[in-house]
């Protein structure tokens, strides 16, 4: 009887969906634009929903508050992939336009996919230094919080799609804001290798300090794409961080207009 010898192929490389991976020195020079940047006038109901979490969470950042802030982040995309999915049942044979919609939709997909990303990192990041995330503070609290976030986003969404995403925007330039902070404000992290099967996102060594610099910086592409959306421009492919956004938006049938 011939005998047959089995080897274990390698775990294939799975890279998250979303914006691209940047070098450890593209990283730290991404960090100094956005600490350098102008702030933006605050949002009215971003800045409401970041009191909230401070109260409950501590106004100090922290790798649990970012946590929580990844558990709200993901809503709006969801929200949004819903909406553009009702609304390709109702193209009535438009094809052109159902395929905006769809492209759409997988743009949030992968928007999405990438926070889950970056919640994957954190809970890691969390495990290793022996915390404990209570069920109720970090599942079911987010949870009760995140209703009426996608409440709001999915109404604007209805009304005026435009304020949905400039909503997204002022969440999504907030949270670049905070990792940026915080890393500069813990320079030990740069001590700390990211040793893990999440870090197959890069072909070579990163710290935690890496890690957390690229989550500003997807936050900051999530608040780009946001801020393209709003003013009717298509989803751009993963990229460099553009310098400057379309001074105007592209003539197409509207993406969100109700067929």
């Amino acid at each position: 009887m011939d005998t047959m010898t089995l080897t274990a192929s390698p775990m294939p490389r799975v890279r998250p969906a979303g914006p691209p991976s940047l070098s450890p020195g593209a990283l730290r020079s991404e960090q100094r634009i956005t600490l350098t940047a102008p702030r933006g006038r605050p949002n009215i109901v971003v800045s409401a929903l970041n009191l909230v979490v401070s109260l409950l969470y501590g106004r100090r950042a922290s790798l649990q508050k970012f946590l929580v802030l990844e558990h709200l982040a993901q809503v709006p995309y969801r929200s949004w992939e819903r909406i553009a999915q009702r609304r390709i049942a109702r193209t009535r044979g438009r094809s052109t336009l159902a395929r905006r919609i769809q492209v759409r939709v997988a743009e949030a997909r992968d928007q999405q996919d990438n926070e889950q990303w970056h919640m994957l990192v954190l809970e890691e990041l969390l495990a290793r230094r022996g915390q404990r995330l209570g069920r109720l503070r970090y599942r079911l609290v987010p949870r009760l919080m995140a209703a009426p976030w996608q409440l709001t986003t999915w109404i604007l969404h209805l009304v005026k799609p435009r304020w949905s995403y400039l909503l997204n925007a002022a969440f999504e330039d907030h949270a670049e804001g905070e990792y940026m902070r915080f890393v500069a404000a813990n320079p030990r992290l740069e001590r700390e290798l990211f040793a893990s099967e999440l870090a197959d996102r890069w072909d070579h060594p990163v710290t935690v300090a890496d890690v957390l610099r690229q989550i500003g910086h997807d936050e900051r592409c999530h608040k780009l794409d946001s801020i393209a959306a709003a003013r009717g421009n298509e989803p751009q492919p993963a990229g460099p961080t553009p310098a400057a956004l379309p001074a105007s938006p592209a003539r197409h049938e509207p993406l969100d207009a109700a067929a």
